[in-house]
Parts: C-alpha cells; sequence; structure tokens
C-alpha cells in the first residue's frame, strides 16, 4: 500500500493541454460548434474564378484573334481551363478547412481528386468540340445531325466524334461535377449553430449572392446536371428541416449556399419557360426533362444574328 501509494506521488503532472480520458468527451462536446464568420474572401474568389475561367474561356477563344491560337494548337480558354482545374480543388479545400465542424477528409480527398480528373477529361473534350464551332459545327445539333460530320470518310471517324462527345458531356462531367457538388454538401452539413446571432448574412454576402446563382444557373444548364442539383438542393433542404427541430440554425455561410441554390431554381425555371416552345431546341433536349444549354441557344439564335450583323 505504501509503495504504490509512492508511486502515485511520483507520477509527473499531466503536460499542459493534455486531458484527462473522462473529461475528453465533454471537451469534445464542447468543440462541435464554434462561432464561424461569413467566409467573403473564399466565396468572392470562387465567384471571381468561376465567372473568369469557366464561363469566360469559350469567350475568350472566340474573342481573341485565330492567330493567335492556331486551331492545331491549344486556346486561350483551354489556358483559363488548366487554370481552373488548379485552383478550383484549392479554393475547396479551403472551404473545408475553415468548417466549424471536423469532416470526412477521407471522402474530401477521394472527391478532390475525382473532381480533377473529371475537370481533365472535360479539358480536353470540350477544347476539340469548341475549335469545331470555326469550322462550323453547330451546338444545337447532334453529333451526326451535324452537316460537317455527316460528310466524313470513312463513316467509322463519325463513331470517334461520338466518342468525344461522350467523354466531354457524359464522362467528364459527372466525374466533374458529382465530386463538386458532394463537397459543397459536405461543407453545408458542418454550417450549422445554435447561436442564432449567426442566422444572418452580412451585406458583402448579399453583393455576391446574384452573380454566383446566376453562375449555377450556367453550371446546372450547360453542364446537363439538372438532376444532380435538385437532388443536392432536396437534401440541404431536409438537413435543414432535420437540424431546425434539433434548435439548430443555418450560419451566413450556409445562409449564403443555401438562398444560392434556391435562386438557381427560380432562373432554370425562368430559362425553361422562355425557351418552352422552341422546336429545334425541343428536338436536341428530348424527354421530360428540357433544359437547353446556353451555348446551344447561342449558336441556334445568337451566332446568326453576329453574322447577319457583320454581312450587312
Amino acid at each position: 500500500m505504501q509503495g504504490s501509494a509512492a508511486r502515485r506521488r511520483q507520477m509527473p503532472p499531466a503536460a499542459p493541454g493534455c486531458q484527462q480520458p473522462g473529461r475528453h468527451g465533454s471537451a469534445k462536446n464542447e468543440d462541435t460548434f464554434k462561432t464561424s464568420q461569413f467566409h467573403f474572401d473564399l466565396w468572392f474568389y470562387f465567384t471571381l474564378q468561376n465567372w473568369v475561367l469557366d464561363f469566360g474561356r469559350p469567350i475568350a477563344m472566340i474573342i481573341l484573334p485565330l492567330e493567335w491560337f492556331p486551331l492545331n494548337k491549344p486556346s486561350a480558354g483551354d489556358y483559363f481551363h488548366m487554370a481552373y482545374n488548379v485552383i478550383t480543388p484549392f479554393l475547396l479545400l479551403k472551404l473545408i478547412e475553415r468548417s466549424p465542424k471536423t469532416l470526412p477528409r477521407a471522402v474530401i480527398y477521394v472527391s478532390i481528386i475525382t473532381f480533377v480528373m473529371g475537370a481533365s477529361i472535360h479539358l480536353v473534350g470540350d477544347s476539340v468540340n469548341h475549335r469545331l464551332i470555326f469550322s462550323g459545327y453547330q451546338h444545337h445539333l447532334s453529333v451526326r445531325e451535324n452537316p460537317i460530320i455527316k460528310n466524313l470518310k470513312p463513316e467509322t471517324l463519325i463513331d470517334s466524334f461520338e466518342l468525344l462527345y461522350y467523354y466531354d458531356e457524359y464522362l467528364g462531367h459527372s466525374m466533374w461535377y458529382i465530386p463538386f457538388f458532394l463537397i459543397l454538401f459536405i461543407y453545408f452539413t458542418g454550417c450549422f449553430t445554435p447561436i442564432k446571432e449567426e442566422n444572418r448574412m452580412p451585406l458583402a454576402a448579399w453583393l455576391l449572392l446574384g452573380p454566383s446563382s446566376l453562375y449555377y444557373w450556367y453550371l446546372v444548364t450547360e453542364g446537363q446536371i439538372f438532376i444532380l442539383y435538385i437532388f443536392t438542393f432536396f437534401a440541404m433542404m431536409a438537413l435543414v428541416m432535420h437540424q431546425k427541430r434539433k434548435g439548430l440554425v443555418l450560419d451566413s455561410n450556409g445562409l449564403f449556399l443555401f438562398y444560392s441554390f434556391i435562386i438557381t431554381l427560380v432562373l432554370i425555371g425562368a430559362w425553361v419557360v422562355w425557351l418552352w416552345n422552341d422546336k429545334i431546341l425541343r428536338k436536341k433536349y428530348p424527354g421530360v426533362i428540357y433544359i437547353p444549354e446556353p451555348w446551344a441557344f447561342y449558336t441556334l439564335h445568337l451566332s446568326n444574328l453576329q453574322a447577319a450583323k457583320e454581312a450587312f
């Protein structure tokens, strides 16, 4: 008995910052919810690079002189796409790091890797498809219905172009957008707080809401990922209602993301109603879900108007 008491007296005190086993659970519970300010810098960088490097890449390819970027070389839009493939994963990782809650790192890393792979596949397919515009390719028509594709000899070359279209519009988009929306949703799960004062957005968030929502409209319509978007949005709504029963509310970052998705849905609805009776686009996008691509609309209507003005 005396020996054990002496050994207890000789035990060194716990190091600063170390917690007793019995108190570990309570300390972890206390850190579950932390105050979180609005990440204006990250959301601003997201919005800026999305508009410039994603939406702006085909515009830069069309506007800049063809002599600067020959058809057998990467276009300016391709370099924009390369920058997007590097900057976006970095911003997504920084966004996850700022989450008030600890999120599943393994899922995040696998999603980032898949995102980069999908965006890189899309870079190659999209580069060729957009360069075909200069040869008369029309995005509002299918591959086999395009006049410049019909005359290819041998006809097996058409299969190769359809394979390229598959990598661009289906495989590339799936591997790009599924992890992108998954990461946003995982981040969204950590945007809940019991502090009612955090349940409002600052002025900076309201100013970014419009450009952010408009970009998501472009992403969903041009990427043809409405089903992925709407399921993500429904999952957000279900999570908000579930957490509300626990007395938790969205913080400013969660509200910004949630409101952006709501406005995006309104914009998609307005876009579909506007083009509802377009017979040519209806033929390109058959089925129950009718959401035309903006670039298909451009090659069908706006490019013809621009050519007519130049001829006049």
